[in-house]
């Protein structure tokens, strides 16, 4: 009874505490409503004075926003009525136009917020709120277009691709992972801290043959593998589940003997051999034939090595450390994402590269067949990874790669 009266006493004076404490607190005044610097914005802002006189030259408009000045306006309408704000009687709200410059800015750069407030003269906070808002917006806005979920005839198209370009047939994409370095979060412990000795987000895609991320996930902790990261993203359930949608077997062309083979991503040694998903054979000391099959799925696997290549080179945030929160940090890697295929798309048909037809988008070789079933998943890869080397090396062997080998 005595210990219960003591431990209320306690507790009744940590409150009397808190509350003075509270009461005692003098809120800290803001010296100014809009400081007068920022008062100067559309007299010496960098988007009234800078960007203006830059829409005279289209190389250095592209240099600063990394889209050209037919695509900025483009993207403009796409996304201008999700980031407009209204009008105040305390001040005019930021342009759609000034606020998706302020935000491809940050993502061209990766510069900090308060560098970009002093360039637009705007508050760093408010740069920040600008990033994250208009970042999601063009995701939201271009996702449907430019990223949408891959049905079966897509799956199909982009097999064609990589059969035609790279010499793989039944591939549906290159997969990997990316370390995207952050600065470390408050009291994460060691969740975003990776093999590097650096804090990251993982962004895993699935690349075409045409460098496009058809899948992406991100967010993935940074301690992760890419297998583990693949395992627990949404696209790695739905491939375990069968969810896909995925085309069904089909004959590789010219080997009509072997039978039907899966459609397959092809990925490095992070990932796990399935009958899906197929990895290079491990070690120094391979045969001819492995050593063919690791070459040739190499030709395939490095075009999404290639794309993030493309990506941290067109938009420089990668190549800092991302100082904000990994949410943020998130939704700003998946805006990058999906520029990347509205630029690439938009300057194709800009240059007039003529679409496949329907028709063309299968291969006359390929002779579609039901699935094979199989009660031993590791037994089913090794025999389609088997069948792939084999088929490399002999009816798929192409003329240079004696010579590389």
């Amino acid at each position: 009874m005595l210990s219960i009266n003591i431990l209320s006493f306690i507790m009744n004076n940590r409150q009397r505490i808190a509350v003075i404490a509270l009461l005692c607190r003098r809120r800290r005044r803001r010296r100014f409503w809009v400081h007068p610097i920022c008062r100067l914005r559309v007299d010496t802002g960098a988007h009234h004075r800078l960007v203006q006189e830059l829409r005279l030259d289209d190389d250095l408009f592209q240099r600063y926003f990394r889209l050209n000045r037919a695509e900025f306006d483009d993207l403009l309408t796409r996304v201008g009525p999700r980031i407009a704000r209204l009008n105040t009687s305390f001040r005019e709200a930021i342009s759609p136009a000034e606020r998706l410059a302020i935000c491809l800015r940050y993502l061209a750069t990766g510069d900090s917020f308060m560098t970009i407030s002093f360039s637009y003269r705007v508050g760093s906070s408010t740069v920040a709120g600008i990033v994250g808002a208009v970042s999601q917006a063009i995701w939201d806005c271009l996702v449907e277009e430019f990223m949408p979920v891959p049905t079966k005839q897509d799956w199909r198209t982009i097999a064609e691709g990589f059969l035609q370009k790279w010499n793989f047939p039944n591939c549906l994409g290159s997969i990997d992972g990316k370390h995207v370095v952050i600065q470390a979060p408050h009291n994460s412990g060691s969740l975003y801290h990776n093999y590097k000795g650096t804090f990251s987000i993982v962004l895993l895609a699935v690349v075409d043959a045409d460098y496009m991320f058809r899948v992406i996930d991100v967010g993935g902790y940074g301690r992760n593998s890419d297998g583990g990261t693949l395992g627990n993203s949404a696209f790695g359930l739905a491939l375990k589940d069968g969810t896909l949608d995925l085309p069904e077997n089909c004959i590789l062309p010219g080997a009509e003997p072997r039978g039907p083979l899966p459609h397959v991503f092809v990925g490095d040694e992070a990932f796990p051999l399935r009958s899906d998903l197929m990895r290079p054979f491990p070690g120094t000391n391979l045969s001819r034939e492995k050593r063919m099959f690791n070459y040739r799925l190499s030709r395939a696997r490095l075009i999404v090595e290639c794309a993030f290549g493309i990506l941290s080179s067109q938009w420089r945030m990668y190549r800092r450390v991302i100082g904000i929160n990994p949410a943020k940090a998130e939704v700003c890697v998946k805006a990058t994402c999906i520029l990347h295929n509205y630029i690439r798309r938009s300057r194709r048909s800009a240059r007039g590269s003529p679409a496949a037809s329907p028709d063309q988008e299968e291969s006359a070789g390929l002779q579609e067949a039901p699935r094979i079933g199989s009660n031993n998943a590791a037994r089913a890869a090794i025999r389609v990874r088997d069948a792939f080397t084999a088929y490399f090396n002999a009816e798929g062997a192409v003329s240079w790669q004696q010579h590389v080998i």
